[in-house]
This record gives C-alpha cells, sequence and structure tokens, in this order.
C-alpha cells in the first residue's frame, strides 16, 4: 500500500518542491531516498563515485515522455530503467550504475509520484543495476506534461566484445527475441480509450541478463550485432542496420512472432506491427554457423522465449534461405542497404524506415 511521504505534506507537486529547500529535502528524503537509497546514492553528492573495474566505458543516456504513464504491463518508471538498460546492452555491455533526472509538473498528484518511484526501485533492483545518482526540477503547471523522466547509465564492455551495426556480414542469420508491436499497440489503445479482447500489455523488460547469456554461450566474436527496436519498430531498426553495413537484409513474414491480440489490434486500426514500438525485445545478427546455437539459448531465458530466426543478410546480390547457404535465385532488388520482406502469400515487400509520427510519446 501506498505511503504518505509525510503526515503534513501536500497532496501534489508543488513549485517549493523545486525550490532547494525544506521542501526539497522532504521529497528527496521521505520519498527518493526511502525507495532508491543505497550506500552511493544516500551519500547526496554531487556526482557518484564508482570502483574502478576492467573493460572498456559504455555510456548512454536517454529521455522518457510517455504518455499515459501508466499502462498495462509497467509506467514510465520502468520504462526509463529497462530502456536505459537495453541501450547499454545491445553495446555488449554488462550495466554497471543509472542515474535519474526528474522533471515534474507542478500539480503532478505526490501518489503518482510516489507510485512511479516504487516502479523505479522495483526495476532497478530486479535488474540489478543500482540508481547511483539523480536530480529533480518542478515546472510551473502547464509547462511539462506531469512527469519527464531522463536516465544515463554507464556500463562495461569486455576485452574482444565488438558489437555494432557496421559489423553485420552477409550470410548473418537474423534473430528477434519475441513477439513484436506490444508495447506500442497497448499505448496506442490505452491513450484512445480502445478497449479490445485479449491482454494488450507493453513488453517492457531488461534484456542484458539474455545478451551477456549470449555472449557467454558463442564463441568469442560470433555475435556482430544487437539491437533494440523500439521507435519505428523492427522495419525502421533492420534499415538503419541495412544502412549502417551496406548490406541488404532479406527476412521472412511467416517467421515473425506477433501475438494474436497484436495481431488483431492492428488489423482493426489499420498499423502493420513491423513499424510499432518495442521496450523488451532484441534483433541479434550472428554467424550463420552459431544460428541455431544463439536461437537455443535465447529460447532458454524468459526474455527470449519466443526468439525466431527471422531473417538473413545478404551482400545484395543474392537471395538466401532462412536455414540453408545462399542459393542462386537473383534478388529483387540488389541495391546494398535496403531490406525486403517475404510475404506469406509469396510476394515480396521493400521495407522502408517509417515516415513522420503516426504515434509520438511512445517512450
Amino acid at each position: 500500500m501506498t505511503q504518505n511521504i509525510s503526515p503534513h505534506r501536500a497532496e501534489t507537486i508543488l513549485l517549493d518542491h523545486g525550490s532547494g529547500g525544506l521542501a526539497s529535502q522532504e521529497l528527496i528524503s521521505s520519498l527518493f531516498l526511502k525507495h532508491l537509497g543505497n550506500k552511493v546514492l544516500s551519500a547526496l553528492e554531487d556526482s557518484a563515485v564508482m570502483d574502478n573495474q576492467p573493460g572498456r566505458l559504455a555510456f548512454t543516456t536517454d529521455s522518457y515522455v510517455v504518455d499515459p504513464i501508466f499502462f498495462p504491463g509497467g509506467d514510465i518508471g520502468t520504462l526509463a530503467v529497462h530502456g536505459t538498460i537495453n541501450d547499454l546492452a545491445m553495446r555488449g555491455a554488462r550495466p554497471l550504475c543509472l542515474s535519474l533526472g526528474l522533471i515534474l509538473e507542478e500539480g503532478l498528484p505526490l501518489v503518482d509520484l510516489e507510485r512511479i518511484i516504487i516502479s523505479i526501485r522495483d526495476a532497478s533492483q530486479n535488474s540489478g543495476v543500482p540508481i547511483v545518482t539523480g536530480d529533480t526540477k518542478v515546472v510551473p503547471r502547464g509547462k511539462a506534461d506531469k512527469i519527464f523522466i531522463n536516465t544515463s547509465g554507464i556500463g562495461l564492455v569486455a576485452d574482444g566484445v565488438e558489437i555494432s551495426a557496421t559489423r553485420a556480414q552477409a550470410g548473418d542469420k537474423i534473430i528477434l527475441s519475441g513477439s513484436m508491436g506490444d508495447h506500442g499497440i497497448t499505448i496506442m489503445t490505452r491513450r484512445a480509450g480502445i478497449a479490445l479482447a485479449g491482454d494488450l500489455r507493453s513488453d517492457s523488460m531488461a534484456l542484458h541478463a539474455l545478451v551477456q547469456r549470449l555472449l557467454a554461450g558463442l564463441p568469442p566474436g560470433s555475435v556482430h550485432t544487437l539491437r533494440d527496436p523500439t521507435r519505428g519498430g523492427v522495419a525502421t531498426t533492420l534499415c538503419e542496420i541495412a544502412g549502417s553495413s551496406g548490406l541488404m537484409i532479406e527476412i521472412e513474414e511467416s517467421r515473425i512472432p506477433v501475438r494474436t491480440e497484436v495481431r488483431a489490434a492492428c488489423e482493426i486500426l489499420g498499423l502493420d506491427p513491423l513499424y510499432l514500438a518495442n521496450e523488451g525485445k532484441c534483433l541479434a545478427l550472428v554467424a550463420p554457423e552459431v544460428a541455431e546455437q544463439a536461437l537455443a539459448l535465447m529460447q532458454a531465458c524468459p526474455e527470449g522465449a519466443e526468439a525466431a530466426i527471422i531473417g538473413t543478410v545478404t551482400s545484395g546480390g543474392r537471395s538466401s534461405s532462412i536455414h540453408g547457404a545462399s542459393d542462386t535465385r537473383p534478388s529483387l532488388t540488389g541495391d546494398p542497404g535496403r531490406v525486403t520482406l517475404k510475404t506469406t502469400i509469396g510476394g515480396t515487400r521493400v521495407i522502408t524506415p517509417l515516415h513522420g509520427a503516426p504515434l509520438p510519446r511512445i517512450c
């Protein structure tokens, strides 16, 4: 049950909470430290000093402005923690710590703020990645929308791990770690107040444990690219990889996992799940000789239970089958950087990046 910050506190965020005075100190001590406190954060220094550890440093930052701030499967708090952890994991980094920056709108109910902080605490503890520094600002009513969050993360990349979209190679198999579109369709239906049958829930989750299992279980250098298909979905992310590598990507529609309720909702709303945001999925491009082993490793993790091989990277001149070696059929388009989809009815469709913003403030 949610508890009050203090017996005499206001029920909503006030401008005084951002003044740096007594109200700020009470908010920090009675809410933030109450739920997020640890040895480093509780010192309340201007910066966190972390013990030196071996490995190369990875650093990322992201901001979260999702609307609505609460949704089935999570909230803006879990999204901020998971999203930043995943950005580190996609470079093969072991997440070490996070920062937490909050911009609060005057009038935000404190019960809502505490609910978000508890979600942040739980996501941080469950992932084993602590919040070690943070900041809070309050803006006047109407100058924000309830709450915006910025999280930055520091991680360590082991020697010999080199993961980048530029390292994709012809012949690589493309593995999607689970069903796509869950987060995007959940936010859209919740925002529009549309009630649909089925259990529509965000897929927000941390993926660093899955990635570390993959790296530890496969031969060094066999994982070439990792990306999380957030805004713009799987389609846009694959286009970015193809563009960065200068290679061609071919995927098969029949092999792409999509939940029945997500597919049904997309058909009703006229959406393509390929372009919907995901917050707990990754695309892994691995050497063809380890593809089945990589798939088994991912499927053995709760985060990758629905993983599937969905396509192949080619040089652009020839097509490839999903499981076999390159064959001699000419490609529909030999252009490097092109993504094509083999449809369930046997046709071929060129996939382009997302244009416009059909679903703003998705994360």
